[in-house]
């Protein structure tokens, strides 16, 4: 028999969560949504639509839910997924949206022991800027969306991971199958490695700025550009890098010894083979949109 999603929990209502929220509306039928938050962020999240209505309390707010939607930074999930799994409905999944998978599905491994079920994610997609008030309906459609399979996780088969596959796609998220230690490596590469490298940028123009405003002054759209995720809170990236320093540390590495090679390539020919990979590169993904 299929499983239906009529009720869903979104712990952590700001710009994954909201966003989920908001999607879910556009569903015909929807589910019935509760938010779990602060309290001043559910009315706002109540003020633009994204839940049905708030819960203070997480047991409650879970409670009868068939989808669980762990929207929560790094720690706070590992914080809250003991008492999740010990509040939450036997025939329930709990899935989170975490930017590294090893720590939480080892906490998820040894919390859900009964017949609620557990399920990794990681959704592609995001903004620099935290927060309901940044919430968008169209967040997932057309972003990779990362679900984590391998010791401790619930069978691709299982009804209920069946219909939040399902759900995805109706979303227009691209779900992809990996394990946990593949995701964090991948990661470190593609999402934690450019955060760190705009906080970097950021702060040598911010060093290199003297009294007359020069070099920031002359600016213009490629530092913007470039700078875009610098914008974003070390609250949400503190347990992402103290959870994946490993994977981090090895892409810094790996940057590390690009930037010595571009050093050594100022003067000669050889740097155009450099901009004419980095060109591949970029097509590849501005084609794969």
């Amino acid at each position: 028999m299929p499983f239906v999603i009529k009720r869903v929990a979104i712990l952590g209502t700001g710009l994954i969560g909201g966003s989920f929220g908001l999607a879910l509306r556009k569903l015909r039928p929807r589910p019935r949504v509760v938010g779990w938050d602060k309290p001043d962020v559910l009315r706002r999240a109540r003020a633009r639509n994204v839940i049905d209505r708030g819960e203070s309390d997480l047991a409650r707010a879970v409670a009868g839910a068939d989808l669980v939607y762990v929207a929560l930074p790094v720690g706070a999930v590992l914080e809250h997924l003991p008492e999740i799994a010990r509040a939450v409905s036997p025939h329930a999944l709990v899935t989170d949206t975490a930017s590294s998978k090893r720590a939480i599905c080892e906490q998820a491994a040894a919390s859900f022991t009964g017949r609620a079920i557990f399920l990794g994610g990681h959704p592609m997609a995001g903004k620099e800027i935290s927060g309901v008030a940044a919430a968008d309906a169209k967040l997932f459609d057309g972003a990779r969306y990362a679900l984590i399979r391998g010791a401790g996780a619930p069978p691709d088969t299982d009804p209920r991971v069946r219909a939040f596959v399902a759900l995805l796609g109706k979303l227009g998220a691209q779900p992809l199958w990996l394990d946990a230690a593949s995701h964090d490596r991948a990661a470190a590469f593609v999402s934690h490695l450019p955060q760190l490298l705009s906080v970097a940028l950021a702060g040598v123009v911010r060093d290199q700025t003297d009294q007359t405003g020069l070099p920031l002054i002359l600016a213009g759209r490629g530092l913007r550009e470039s700078l875009r995720l610098a914008g974003s809170p070390y609250a949400l990236w503190r347990d992402i890098v103290l959870t994946n320093s490993d994977n981090i540390d090895r892409a810094l590495d790996r940057m590390s010894q690009a930037i010595e090679n571009l050093r050594l390539l100022l003067r000669r020919r050889e740097l155009e083979d450099e901009f004419a990979a980095a060109g591949e590169l970029y097509k590849i993904l501005r084609d794969s949109q």
